[in-house]
């Protein structure tokens, strides 16, 4: 039908109709049909990718042996790129450690330095107690040996007057037969604990004392098969038990600093007494610490050599020597940081009398990576042991502090040469008959890393230790005063 004039122009006004989309070309229909078989993925592939080689494969189809030869070609490549994939991922989640040395020469807090009498004094305490356990241990070494220390002993004879009582866990010569060639030591009937001393000079009797639990269902005797160190052993055994009596375990001030240190010097200047403190310990004597913790201006070092370091010049004495306890003369040394305790026995070492000794140190710090890289503690608090010692930790104080623990737990007393806990006292026979008997068994689970110290304490993952090199000695003269035998020492550091 015939449009009106109006309609025209508003059909008009509509504008050109739109174009049509345009048709996909062949090759974009390319990109997004599905192949037919792999063959087809396959050829599609190799042409469009860029992986060298790969096109090789399609090229040579023809020629089967070129096609094998690039095919072998091209998965040794495809292979050696995946090979080297897994060495980097390998050798990422290894966790590897780069090691940087720096070698510093600014200036350092110097180290705290301990230094001990290597007398254990008689305390007036338990003067009269030690006499008679003397008394003891001569008859002792009478009946076994047939020998008189009656006059080593002290510096006045004793006489062999009757004793008060038998004491406990006497010292006796036990038959041991000597076993066969080649075969291993055999327990005695009554004992439980495997006898683990050397074997040096065996005859067929050792000397031992016997230690019973409780109840006196099992007993065992700690043999030695050298005699010297049986009597020491039992004599440390009585001697702790005397001094657990005691309630405060330090002794009179019967020996003054000025009568064991005659010089102290520091950097050329004197030593005061606020550059030390004192403490006791059981078998070496009066202990000194210099620059500890509790020293309100520590020392600073800058400059190696004897005039710029610590040097202390020493008098020793025997007026009243223990010597089945200490069998040496001198001064014990230990250097350590200030915030550590001094374990005299692990890291200490002794100085002659009448000699001089220089000795140089080293301080070394060392850093472990924790976390994945390793297993070490930043400051003990996951560690599941108490801090007996209340300082910095380490894995000593540790191993220490874990014994202790062990003790109190299986024996139900704590050792005397470490610090006692709350609410636990110290072992002693008389409260607790059989304290020995488990002391002596949880000493050798210990060795053995059956308690599990060794795992419980981890290593700290920042420390530093001081290495001490003894550099040279001087043989000096030695004095006497007084009517007592004294020598002179001095040391520099």
């Amino acid at each position: 039908p015939r449009l009106m004039k109006g309609e025209q122009h508003a059909e008009q006004g509509l504008g050109p109709d739109p174009a049509a989309p345009p048709q996909p070309k062949e090759e974009e229909e390319a990109l997004i049909e599905f192949h037919r078989s792999y063959r087809d993925l396959f050829q599609f592939f190799c042409n469009n990718t860029t992986i060298h080689g790969a096109i090789r494969l399609v090229c040579s189809q023809h020629n089967r042996m070129k096609t094998a030869f690039w095919a072998v070609l091209w998965l040794c490549a495809f292979g050696m790129m995946y090979w080297q994939f897994g060495q980097l991922f390998g050798e990422y989640f290894s966790y590897p450690v780069s090691l940087n040395i720096n070698l510093n020469s600014d200036k350092l807090v110097f180290p705290a330095v301990t230094i001990c009498t290597l007398n254990p004094y008689r305390y007036t305490q338990i003067k009269e107690e030690l006499e008679e356990l003397d008394r003891i241990t001569e008859q002792t070494l009478y009946d076994l040996y047939k020998y008189n220390s009656s006059s080593t002993l002290g510096t006045h004879p004793r006489g062999r007057r009757d004793l008060r009582e038998p004491w406990p866990h006497p010292l006796q010569r036990l038959w041991a037969p000597a076993p066969p060639p080649g075969a291993r030591g055999v327990r005695s009937a009554a004992s439980s604990v495997r006898d683990n001393n050397p074997q040096v000079n065996r005859k067929d009797w050792k000397v031992g004392f016997q230690l019973c639990n409780r109840n006196k269902s099992d007993c065992f005797y700690q043999t030695y098969s050298s005699g010297v160190d049986a009597v020491r052993e039992w004599y440390r055994f009585h001697y702790i038990n005397i001094l657990s009596r005691l309630r405060d375990t330090s002794p009179s001030s019967e020996d003054m600093l000025d009568n064991f240190i005659f010089a102290c010097r520091f950097n050329q200047a004197s030593c005061n007494q606020a550059n030390y403190s004192h403490f006791h310990h059981p078998i070496y004597g009066n202990c000194y610490t210099f620059n500890g913790k509790n020293n309100s201006n520590l020392w600073m070092s800058s400059m190696p050599g004897i005039k710029n370091g610590l040097s202390l010049t020493l008098r020793t004495e025997q007026n009243d020597f223990i010597p089945l306890l200490s069998t040496v003369t001198g001064a014990r040394v230990m250097v350590h940081g200030q915030d550590e305790p001094a374990f005299m026995d692990d890291g200490g070492f002794n100085l002659r009398p009448g000699v001089e000794t220089s000795i140089s140190m080293r301080k070394e710090a060392l850093d472990r990576l924790g976390g994945d890289y390793g297993d070490c503690t930043k400051n003990g608090s996951e560690v599941p042991v108490e801090n007996l010692y209340l300082t910095k930790y380490t894995q000593q104080v540790c191993i220490h502090s874990c014994f202790q623990d062990s003790m109190i737990k299986e024996c139900g007393c704590a050792y005397i040469f470490y610090p006692l806990p709350k609410n636990a006292e110290f072992c002693d026979y008389r409260k607790h008959n059989s304290w020995g008997y488990c002391y002596y068994k949880l000493q050798d689970a210990f060795s053995s890393d059956r308690l599990g110290c060794f795992t419980k304490c981890r290593k700290p993952c920042r420390t530093g230790s001081s290495r001490c090199y003894p550099d040279r000695t001087i043989i000096l003269s030695t004095t006497k005063e007084m009517g007592s035998p004294n020598s002179t020492s001095s040391s520099r550091s």
